[in-house]
């Protein structure tokens, strides 16, 4: 059966089934005035949303042009050029019901390795004021252990020669700046949206690390007057498979190449530091603009982020395929809520933020089958994630003298992943992880300095894990959970 596809024709012609929301503002009236890179299921279940709710409170001036860097989003750039841009995003509630709308802020999507001058000039354009990243927590290019700019890294050292277009967002990023200085036209602001501490300082290190490489006068530039915000943002969103999108057409009667399905919860803390007619009013959908964004990110990280990786290695090892599914066992949950008990003493709680509501509600939102989120999604790139992630409170905890054995075991059991997983672990250091935890000494893994900083000299934190992995040997994932969980 032929089933009609979203486009801009099926909005048009009044096609789009009624159980599904169109945009309610002219997409033709409104103008570019962010540039979002990595246009990822996140970015589309989170920024972009918002801004479609700001296009709808009648702010015309605020819609999105989205950049794929990498070859590997040739896939998505295909689909949304094909939907003139549309997509739909499905809420799925816990209780199984769903709410279905067409988001239409994405007004322009340009694909980098196609014409990277175009997306320069897209970037370089006066309208545009912000730029957004999605481009993981490991996209930075950092060095894990000093923390400085790698300007060996070889598509960098391609940029920074200058032989060829740019192709790394950095190259991108810095060229249209250079432009915009050259003709006199204000910089944009960058705002990281990706889970890390202090996102914005990270942008900003990253990206006039790059600038310093290759023009230390651009780069004295960027320190003075771009502004990278710090932000913390969270929607549980998992990768839209196949089936999905089977189902999506048989439920709502059209093709979508890129649907995206997530939970009702979304939040986005912004540091109120960038002018206002430099930025979205995005206060006006829900946004909240602060002073300091760090209680906030570090709640979200060492409570939600971490909490996943808990019950992602743990579920795992437990023969579950899906959050929802490992989340629903007790003593999984039971070990889960130990946890944050634990980490919670590691964070500063902000005014009117209620942590034990949040920690309750994670439980909640971990436990909805509506997601269906892989396991195997929550467990990759261990490498950047448990870093910055499970470590650092680990870290604190120590250094006040506390607890640390739940937060052992959650490193045990990611080790025991890392073997588990062989050859399909997904990681950008696979062959050092697995290299590292294959050593029949659990002490390899756990004193790597570029996996776990400080605590790679700490005995105390080298003694929990080596008791966290006989636990796991003693008494497998879901007896050693319990265990932890009655400390």
């Amino acid at each position: 059966m032929s089933r009609p596809r979203l486009d801009q024709h099926l909005l048009d012609t009044g096609a789009l089934p009624p159980a599904v929301s169109p945009p309610r503002y002219d997409r033709s009236a409104s103008t570019v005035g962010v540039v979002h890179l990595g246009v990822g299921g996140f970015h589309r279940a989170h920024q972009a949303a918002y801004l479609d709710d700001l296009l709808s409170a009648g702010v015309r001036d605020w819609a999105v042009c989205g950049v794929g860097v990498l070859a590997g989003d040739s896939g998505t750039a295909e689909a949304l050029r094909r939907q003139d841009g549309l997509y739909t995003l499905v809420v799925r509630e816990p209780d199984g019901a769903t709410q279905a709308r067409v988001v239409g802020s994405l007004a322009e999507y340009l694909f980098a390795p196609d014409d990277p001058d175009a997306v320069v000039e897209r970037l370089a354009t006066p309208t545009v004021r912000m730029v957004t990243l999605t481009i993981t927590e490991g996209g930075y290019n950092l060095d894990g252990e000093a923390g400085e700019f790698a300007a060996d890294d070889a598509a960098v050292a391609a940029d920074l020669r200058g032989d060829e277009p740019p192709r790394t967002v950095f190259g991108l990023v810095a060229e249209a700046l250079r432009r915009r200085r050259g003709r006199g036209v204000e910089p944009f602001s960058v705002v990281s949206c990706d889970n890390i501490e202090h996102n914005g300082e990270i942008a900003r290190r990253s990206f006039t690390g790059f600038a310093a490489a290759g023009d230390p006068d651009l780069a004295d530039w960027m320190r003075e007057h771009v502004r990278f915000p710090n932000s913390m943002v969270d929607r549980i969103t998992p990768a839209t498979t196949d089936a999905d999108r089977a189902e999506f057409a048989e439920r709502y009667g059209y093709e979508d190449g890129r649907p995206v399905f997530c939970e009702p919860f979304r939040q986005w803390i912004l540091e109120d530091s960038v002018p206002s007619d430099a930025r979205p009013p995005l206060e006006r959908v829900g946004v909240q603009l602060v002073d300091d964004v760090t209680p906030y990110e570090l709640i979200k990280l060492r409570l939600l982020n971490a909490g996943h990786q808990a019950v992602g290695y743990l579920g795992a090892l437990a023969g579950y395929e899906f959050v929802h599914e490992a989340s629903t066992d007790e003593e999984i949950v039971a070990f889960l809520r130990s946890y944050h008990a634990e980490a919670v003493p590691t964070l500063r709680t902000p005014s009117g933020v209620d942590v034990n509501e949040y920690c309750a509600e994670l439980v909640v939102r971990f436990g909805n089958p509506g997601i269906a989120d892989q396991l195997t999604r929550i467990c990759a790139y261990g490498s950047d994630r448990m870093p910055k992630f499970v470590v650092p409170a680990i870290a604190a905890n120590l250094r006040a003298g506390r607890t640390v054995e739940r937060g052992a075991l959650i490193v045990a059991a990611w080790r025991r992943y890392v073997v588990d997983a062989g050859e399909s672990l997904v990681d950008a250091k696979a062959d050092e992880l697995r290299r590292l935890a294959g050593d029949r000494d659990p002490r390899a893994f756990v004193s790597n300095r570029a996996l776990f900083g400080e605590l790679a000299d700490d005995s105390k934190f080298a003694d929990a894990c080596l008791a966290a992995d006989g636990a796991l040997d003693r008494l497998g994932p879901r007896g050693a959970a319990r265990a932890a969980a009655r400390e």
